[in-house]
């Protein structure tokens, strides 16, 4: 035995310089190496590609990413004596789905698989990363190495869409649960800012395999290098701990001997696990038809399954469709502004708020400078005693010394050399049983032994515990049908039935043989019977024919009593035309020109008060239905399209039918992606159609080929036509023009207007306004019709009153009026004052009416014509109230010829609110004619007054008009309403109490119901063009 123990350890140290020995080759037999696959799923979608400019520099950060981490890929060995060793490969995707390189073994085709990277080209289309990670999958089965459990995907995304279309590969939960099935591990490393964290989390297997990773930070972090480094570390070294459990999990393998001979074939194995669906192959040549087969037997009631793991959540709902939408309110009035309140009193502070809640635990800070170097520590405790050192040279011999005490035993030392064989001994005592030694390698197979003696039965072992239920297998095929069991035992005979029901009817027998009867005698008459009820009335008959005229009575007596007057007799014939008779007086002269025209605005405009038509017009909407939209924001541009067409139906009386006007929408995204409604689609026959088939359409969510969309409108639904042709285009201004080389100025030209509406992104990036001003034909050759470019916050702002009334005013700004103007001309110099009634009567906002209403007789007066253009027009602007109330005062009052100037001094009257004092007025008038008035001008006064004054009589007004009229000064009135003062407005226009010059009174006296009248229809203009005349 001990003989034994010393051989042990010389044969372990042979047996390891024999594996030192061995070539490379053979040692990589021996101890394999630990392959791990990793796959890069990479998303160069619209959203990720075109978020920065230039468009790709996203990607860009994201292939750097890529690059980098394929750079940490280095090999290592673990304490098993087992090398990881890299598989490493890539796909890019959008809505579809390439390869850049399948699994290449690292580091030898690392060079190749950056450089494939570094080739990519962005897709910048829609976005299914649900068919990207089976994609991703697939490469990871077929390819890599046999260990499921060291199998990784990496995916790369902002996790955009969250919504708005369906995922064409069963969606985003489906693929992760199907790597979850496989035991295949999903990294989900966000590209930031903006990206969707709930879309992130469902991609990651597990919780630990998201945290905060990131590719691509476009620079709105400080730590973003440090960030992205930290997130390739992490994800390497939680691969490495995860594939040393798996690798080092049994023990090490010692050097393989020879090859043994060859084994008997094995028993076969299990029926594989479906594999992924393949292409779609091509349709094969029909089959024959085949027999008909056996009629199958029900089987028997399986027993009850055990109950079912809790099922992973479903997906988010889609959203609802939106409610109908809701009867317009009326309009209220607007109020008239009230004074502004005293400023109020600064309020007492306030109490404390109560302290909140602590906030969530922040980020982690960034990592400190270095610090200082610390002063020396304390000595520690002892360590613990190292190993034992090799033994050391013999010494010489000692001084025997005196024995000692017994000791204890020792431990075993080495083997040392063997020694001379010594004389053989006799038996010692039995020593104490050794610890069993190190477990040798294995040996060579020996030969076999003669077969020993059957063993005992061993002792029955304790029952394990029950393993955990396996997952559910997929459901197997049905097996062949067996073959038809014996007959089996005669049944006892069962219970009687209850009786069946009667039986249908027969078939009508065969006549029988005819009787030898005789025919029988007649039977008694039968009893009379009651009587019956009384019949219904019968209608009236008709009048019978007129009776024969009966023969003449015998004369009555005579009668002396007057009688009653008789029936008037019928109207006799036309007497002989009499003389003519005396002229009748002068009748008041008819309506001039300015009241003809006011007259056919008032029947040509009924019964709608606009007045120009818009229209009729052709109007394209150009949608951007890329995925920078956003399904809430291509749902409320849409809600825009259909309030633009109301209002264009509704308020500017766009009539949208065959041969009047046009409408249409584009819906747009990358390239050969369009889609349009128009009211020419044989299946839209009105425009209550065409808004419900705008409202059907459904989001693309791609790229944005704005260029190719509006080459696309051009073609198909702008053919030439005599309308007003409008293209209004919705978009980000985010076109892709690297890979969309259609120029954006494709509708320009002198027939069309472009209006271009820019919209922040969902990212919320402004709208790029070069592309826009491109779009909507600004700086571009004269002959092309200018543009305009309009630029929103967001898409709410599209659904605002007031924006809604710009956008259908840029749309009719090219309205079709009528021509009511009837033209004045002057055949001398004039002087013309306006005399505005400041009192409080009239009221504030009153007072402003009649300030635009002076305002407009001043164009016209100082832009009529003249019969000689020396001759020289002057207007002046004056307010009266009370006596000594007049505005401007005499000092600043004076005529003025240019009418800007004019328009200043008449915004600049304060309202008075004051008394009446007209006599007052007209005096203040005459003063400044007598001293301002050019000589052989003529002096025109027009007098706004409802012929009330503080304190006036009659004859004090005639005495102040008359006093007028001495000067030479024509006065004109203008009443507004009907509380008025009737004789002293006569006075006020003729100058005389006792009697009324009625031809003269309607020349020179303007009547109208209410202050807002004065500025509807032609009311100035017939105003100015009396005064004008001499």
């Amino acid at each position: 035995m001990r003989l034994a123990r010393a051989l042990l350890p010389l044969l372990l140290q042979a047996c390891w310089a024999t594996a030192q020995d061995l070539p490379a080759a053979e040692r990589a037999i021996a101890f394999q190496d630990c392959p791990v696959d990793v796959f890069f799923v990479l998303d160069t979608s619209e959203s990720v590609a075109l978020r920065l400019k230039p468009y790709g520099a996203l990607v860009d950060k994201v292939k750097s990413f890529t690059k980098r981490f394929i750079d940490n890929l280095k090999d290592r060995y673990y304490r098993c004596d087992r090398n990881l060793v890299w598989n490493a490969g890539a796909l890019h995707y959008s809505d579809e789905v390439e390869i850049i390189r399948g699994l290449t073994r690292m580091p030898s085709g690392r060079d190749e698989l950056k450089a494939s990277v570094d080739a990519v080209k962005y897709f910048g289309k829609g976005t299914y990363t649900d068919c990207a990670i089976k994609k991703g999958l697939e490469e990871l089965l077929v390819g890599g190495s046999h260990l499921k459990e060291n199998k990784y995907l990496i995916v790369v995304t902002d996790g955009h869409p969250l919504e708005g279309y369906k995922e064409p590969c069963g969606g985003l939960e489906d693929a992760v649960n199907e790597a979850k099935h496989l035991g295949i591990k999903v990294f989900s490393v966000a590209i930031t800012p903006d990206h969707l964290e709930p879309r992130l989390s469902i991609i990651a297997t597990d919780h630990t395999y998201r945290r905060n990773f990131t590719a691509a930070d476009w620079g709105q972090s400080r730590d973003a290098e440090e960030v992205i480094s930290q997130t390739i570390d992490t994800i390497t070294d939680m691969i490495k701990n995860n594939v040393e459990q798996v690798c080092c999990s049994f023990e090490c393998q010692p050097a393989r001997g020879p090859p043994g001979p060859r084994g008997d074939p094995g028993y076969e194995g299990e029926r594989g696990k479906p594999g992924l669906p393949g292409e779609k192959g091509e349709a094969g040549d029909p089959g024959r038809p085949g027999d008909l087969g056996p009629v199958g037997y029900q089987g028997m009631k399986g027993e009850k399954g055990s109950r079912g793991e809790k099922g992973s959540r479903g997906p988010k709902g889609y959203k609802g469709e939106k409610g109908k939408r809701g009867i317009d309110g009326v309009d209220g009035m607007k109020g008239e502004m009230g004074y502004p309140g005293l400023p109020g009193c600064k309020g007492s502070p306030g109490f404390d708020g109560v302290q909140g809640p602590p906030g969530p635990k922040g980020d982690a800070g960034a990592f400190g400078k270095k610090g200082e170097k610390g002063a020396p520590g304390a000595d520690g405790e002892p360590g613990r005693p190292g190993n034992t050192g090799p033994p050391g040279d013999e010494g010489d011999p000692g001084a025997p010394g005196s024995p000692g005490e017994k000791g204890e035993a020792g431990d075993e030392g080495n083997a040392g050399p063997d020694g001379p064989p010594g004389d053989r001994g006799g038996p010692g005592e039995r020593g104490p049983r050794g610890t069993p030694g190190v477990r040798g390698p294995r040996g060579d197979p020996g030969e076999a032994g003669p077969p020993g003696d059957q063993g005992r039965e061993g002792p029955v072992g304790v029952p394990g515990d029950p393993g955990e239920a396996g997952p559910i297998g997929p459901k197997g095929y049905r097996g062949d049908e067996g073959p038809p069991g014996l007959e089996g035992p005669r049944g006892a005979p069962g219970p009687v039935g209850p009786p069946g029901d009667p039986g249908l009817m027969g078939e009508r027998g065969e006549d029988g043989p005819p009787g030898n009867g005789t025919e029988g005698f007649p039977g008694f008459p039968g009893y009379p019977g009651s009587r019956g009820p009384p019949g219904i009335n019968g209608t009236k008959g008709y009048p019978g024919l007129k009776g024969d005229e009966g023969e003449a009575g015998d004369p009555g007596e005579d009668n002396n009593d007057i009688s009653p007057p008789g029936v008037k007799g019928a109207k006799g014939y036309r007497g002989p035309e009499g003389p003519q008779g005396p002229p009748g007086p002068p009748g008041p002269p008819g309506p001039d020109e300015c009241e003809i025209l006011d007259i056919i605005m008032k029947m040509c405009s009924a019964p709608a008060p606009a007045e120009c038509k818009c229209g009729p017009i052709d109007i394209l909407f150009v949608l951007d239905s890329s995925e920078s939209i956003g399904l809430q924001n291509f749902e409320i541009a849409k809600d825009f399209i259909v309030k633009v067409i109301d209002r264009l139906s509704r308020d500017e009386l766009v009539k949208f039918e065959a041969g009047q006007s046009h409408a249409g929408v584009v819906q747009y995204s990358h390239n050969q992606m369009q889609e349009h409604v128009d009211l020419r689609d044989p299946n839209i026959r009105n425009t209550q159609e065409l808004k419900e088939a705008i409202k059907k359409l459904q989001w693309m969510a791609g790229g944005t080929f704005t260029g190719e969309a509006l080459q696309y409108t051009r073609d198909r639904l702008l053919p030439p036509t005599q309308n007003n042709r409008i293209a209004l285009v919705i978009t980000d201004g985010r076109s892709d023009t690297q890979r969309d080389t259609t120029p954006l100025n494709v509708l320009c030209g002198p027939d069309i207007k472009v209006v271009s509406v820019g919209i922040k992104d969902v990212f919320g990036f402004a709208a790029g306004s070069d592309q826009l001003n491109t779009i909507s034909c600004q700086g571009l050759a004269p002959q092309d019709r200018p543009g305009i470019s309009l630029v929103k916050e967001n898409y709410a702002e599209l659904l605002e009153d007031a924006f809604l009334k710009n956008i259908t005013t840029q749309i009719c700004i090219d309205k079709k009026c009528p021509d009511y103007t009837c033209p004045i001309t002057f055949s001398s110099p004039a002087d013309i004052t306006i005399l505005l009634d400041g009192s409080a009567s009239v009221g504030g906002h009153n007072f402003e009416t009649t300030k635009r209403f002076a305002k407009l007789l001043a164009e016209r007066f100082l832009t009529a014509g003249r019969t000689d253009a020396s001759q020289d027009v002057r207007v002046a602007v004056v307010q009266y109230s009370g006596p000594g109330q007049q505005q401007p005062e005499r000092a600043a009052l004076q005529f003025l010829r240019n009418y800007t100037v004019l328009a200043g001094a008449v915004d600049a009257l304060d309202f008075f609110n004051d008394a009446t004092d007209v006599i007052d007025a007209l005096r203040y008038a005459t003063r400044f004619y007598r001293e301002a008035a050019a000589g052989a001008a003529k002096k025109k006064l027009l007098l706004f007054s409802d012929g009330n004054s503080q304190g006036a009589t009659a004859a004090a007004i005639e005495k102040a008009v008359q006093e007028a009229q001495r000067a030479g000064i024509e006065i004109f009135v203008v009443v507004v309403g009907h509380q008025v003062n009737e004789p002293h407005i006569r006075v006020l226009v003729t100058g005389k109490t006792a009697e009324y010059d009625v031809a003269f009174g309607e020349r020179h006296l303007f009547r109208v119901p209410s202050y807002q009248a004065l500025l509807r229809g032609v009311f100035y203009q017939t105003v100015s063009r009396k005064v004008a005349q001499d």
